[in-house]
């Protein structure tokens, strides 16, 4: 069996943080989206990877996967010129897959779950696809899965009147037999070859999909505040990893309130760190109160008089601050972006004096 991981997308809803890093790549309790999934194929037993990418983010991806992979994994890029849907990326990787069944995981989901049982599922005789599936309480944002026995019999991209509330979440096993419905199948009317259209297509045509539910939250890391909520879940699951984290040097003054990740060579000082952040490597910090952030390296934040708080620092991030009166900050900050504060007076009618 071999594993396929999108990884396109062009994640237009975290810029300008997605201009300069595939959204895959970014961490998530300092570790990328995309090592979960890897670490989930590993688990499998799986050692083929093919890994769905832009052309132009070839360089980035290879760069991250030589430092973070095993070296028994062998690793295929597969390019994708144009973003026309889960399913159209799919069939870039079909000589890949060739007749092997395969796990398909979306490079900026992250799911919890051991996918085992999404395994024991498909290994049921006669099943030809295996989704997990999850509740949501807006399935009108979702593909939806509506069941009978155990089964699925039909699922709808986006429904206007849901028929469940169980969304399907991004990981599936299919037979290649799944080529032969993303062939088949017609761009929806926003213009994208649906995955669910091509599953759909599969049932109609008397193949046989199961589901599995999954047990844990699953995040869909698209937007800022997904990002932190995932950031959140997954430093509050592995709190018990952080708590002999900060008995060096580099954290002098400081309280710290888990649960909170801090990277390499970070170097804390007279600053509240927590709960529910995480610091990137090579990161400074000082005379700062951050909560429910991340930070990512190279980043430099000091002697900043407000409460940080919700917010993303891109790389090689400066936020400096200058005799400012008590407040709080909230933003999203690009790659190697510069802040500066200098002190200001603001009357009662929040006129400057």
């Amino acid at each position: 069996m071999k594993g396929l991981i999108l990884t396109a997308g062009k994640g237009t809803r975290l810029r300008p943080l997605s201009y300069t890093k595939p959204k895959p790549l970014l961490p998530v309790a300092n570790k990328a989206v995309i090592s979960y999934g890897i670490d989930r194929l590993y688990s499998l037993g799986i050692r083929d990877i093919g890994l769905v990418i832009q052309q132009d983010q070839k360089e980035l991806v290879e760069k991250y996967i030589q430092l973070e992979a095993r070296r028994d994994i062998r690793f295929h890029y597969i390019y994708q010129h144009e973003q026309k849907g889960i399913a159209h990326a799919v069939k870039q990787a079909e000589d890949f897959i060739d007749n092997n069944s395969f796990v398909l995981l979306l490079g900026d989901n992250l799911i919890e779950d051991p996918l085992n049982s999404l395994m024991d599922h498909f290994n049921k005789k006669d099943i030809h696809g295996t989704v997990m599936v999850n509740e949501v309480s807006r399935p009108e944002d979702y593909g939806i899965a509506e069941i009978k026995n155990n089964k699925i019999i039909n699922i709808e991209e986006k429904p206007v009147n849901p028929k469940s509330n169980l969304a399907v979440i991004g990981a599936y096993i299919f037979k290649p037999t799944i080529f032969r419905a993303i062939h088949a199948i017609s761009p929806s009317a926003r213009g994208e070859y649906e995955i669910t259209d091509a599953i759909q297509w599969m049932i109609d045509h008397g193949y046989t999909i199961n589901y599995v539910k999954a047990n844990k939250p699953t995040f869909d890391v698209g937007t800022m505040e997904r990002w932190l909520e995932a950031n959140q879940w997954m430093l509050k699951q592995n709190s018990d990893q952080w708590d002999d984290e900060f008995n060096n040097g580099n954290v002098q003054d400081s309280v710290i309130i888990p649960p909170v990740k801090i990277g390499d060579n970070c170097k804390i000082k007279d600053s509240v760190i927590g709960p529910y952040v995480s610091i990137e490597s090579d990161t400074t910090v000082q005379k700062c109160i951050i909560k429910n952030s991340i930070v990512l390296k190279g980043s430099c934040l000091t002697n900043i008089p407000y409460v940080i708080t919700d917010s993303v620092f891109g790389e090689k991030t400066k936020l400096i601050g200058k005799d400012q009166k008590d407040d709080t900050i909230h933003g999203i900050f690009g790659d190697e972006s510069s802040i500066t504060f200098s002190k200001s007076a603001t009357n009662k009618k929040g006129k400057q004096e």
